[in-house]
């Protein structure tokens, strides 16, 4: 058999792929944080992870340019070798003290962080317990664990943040067997938040690790933004912290939070940082500055707050389907793949941009519009978008 029958035979997508409704891939010609440019029309975004508009921030922008000029563009080797900079060790002290953890370890992508934390501690003999909704660079992190293994039951996937089945699935490993759970502490799709205080129970019973996904609550809840096991005041209670400099930070990587027997153990044993090139200086530059400015300005977590519940209280009066909930992720559930791509390209006409969530990427029958705000859209912002989505309802039936 050809390998490459599948390539050719692929045709997802391409049905919509040159109409108005198709909603991937489209270039940004011109970016002013919530406006930006794209086929040469002016359109706010709403479907940036970007949460304090720090990618455009002249502050962060500056720091990468000073880390560029004095380090270069990159550092052209691993952590372990010549690729380690004093900004690396600097920013692994913040981010550390910042999640309440004694140290922290930088990856060059928040994506290969959970990877590069995984894979190393899972033995053939260790099983996982992964939420079925979390992002999916933790489940082929779980998949990889599982591809080196013996064991064929070694990933758990318990229903998504039902912590009775968590602790049913628990109860039915082997006492002898070490434990790792793994979640998303905010869901990407849903801005759902994890029930923490019920899985540190869980953990706490049949002796477990819990490790949470923060890149979607770093910057957006719990003190300061320290995440979701501050926001529950659990902080000694969660194992390993991964966060992303991809979303709250507007720049690219990741980091692992724990003890420093863990942050040393995995400096010497995950190939997913040994093996890779470092992080930029200009990356590991603007995440040390929007940091800071995080830091010292809380209050942008306050508005980014407030537009959120302006936003969702209103998609709700117009008759939307929306669940409740508190970070800037606003699922509009659709429930159908093609609704969800031409109520994209209605909203697209009106001048709004958000992201299609179409199956798999979603459950069958929870496909969405998923709105993204940040703290740099103003109210005026929100009202524009209200006044597509009451706009649109004549053009698309909403479930």
């Amino acid at each position: 058999m050809d390998l490459f029958n599948k390539v050719r035979t692929y045709s997802r997508g391409k049905d919509i792929q040159n109409s108005s409704i198709f909603p991937y891939y489209r270039p940004i010609e011109e970016n002013n944080g919530p406006i930006v440019t794209m086929g040469g029309q002016t359109v706010i975004m709403a479907g940036s992870n970007n949460y304090h508009g720090f990618s455009q921030d002249e502050r962060v922008k500056e720091a990468s340019i000073k880390a560029i000029k004095k380090y270069g563009v990159s550092n052209n080797g691993c952590r372990l070798h010549n690729g380690t900079l004093d900004l690396h060790d600097e920013l692994e002290e913040k981010l550390a003290k910042f999640v309440g953890k004694e140290s922290a370890l930088t990856f060059t992508t928040g994506y290969q962080t959970n990877e590069g934390t995984v894979v190393p501690l899972i033995g053939r003999k260790d099983v996982i317990f992964s939420d079925r909704d979390n992002h999916n660079s933790i489940v082929q992190a779980t998949l990889i664990s599982r591809g080196m293994s013996l064991n064929k039951n070694q990933v758990v996937r318990y229903k998504h943040n039902d912590m009775n089945h968590l602790t049913r699935c628990l109860s039915h490993t082997s006492i002898d067997v070490g434990k790792l759970i793994v979640s998303d502490g905010v869901f990407s799709m849903s801005g759902t938040i994890v029930d923490l205080p019920n899985m540190v129970q869980a953990a706490k019973e049949a002796g477990a690790k819990i490790m949470l996904d923060d890149a979607h609550a770093i910057g957006v809840i719990g003190k300061k933004g320290a995440g979701t096991a501050s926001y529950y005041g659990l902080d000694d209670e969660v194992d390993m912290i991964v966060g992303t400099f991809s979303k709250s930070f507007g720049s690219i990587g990741g980091f692992v939070a724990g003890s420093k027997d863990l942050i040393h153990y995995l400096k010497y044993n995950s190939p997913a940082h040994i093996f890779s090139a470092s992080l930029p200086s200009a990356q590991a530059a603007a995440t040390i500055a929007s940091l800071d400015i995080l830091l010292a300005e809380p209050e942008r977590i306050d508005k980014l707050q407030y537009l959120t519940k302006l936003l969702r209280k209103g998609l709700q009066k117009l008759g939307y389907r929306v669940p409740e909930g508190i970070v800037p992720i606003i699922p509009v559930i659709l429930g159908d793949d093609m609704l969800v791509f031409k109520t994209w390209g209605a909203l697209m006409e009106h001048g709004v941009f958000t992201n299609a969530a179409v199956s798999p990427g979603v459950r069958e029958g929870h496909q969405l519009i998923r709105i993204c705000l940040m703290s740099t859209h103003e109210e005026e912002h929100v009202n524009l978008i209200l006044e597509a989505f009451s706009k649109i309802k004549s053009q698309v039936m909403v479930n």
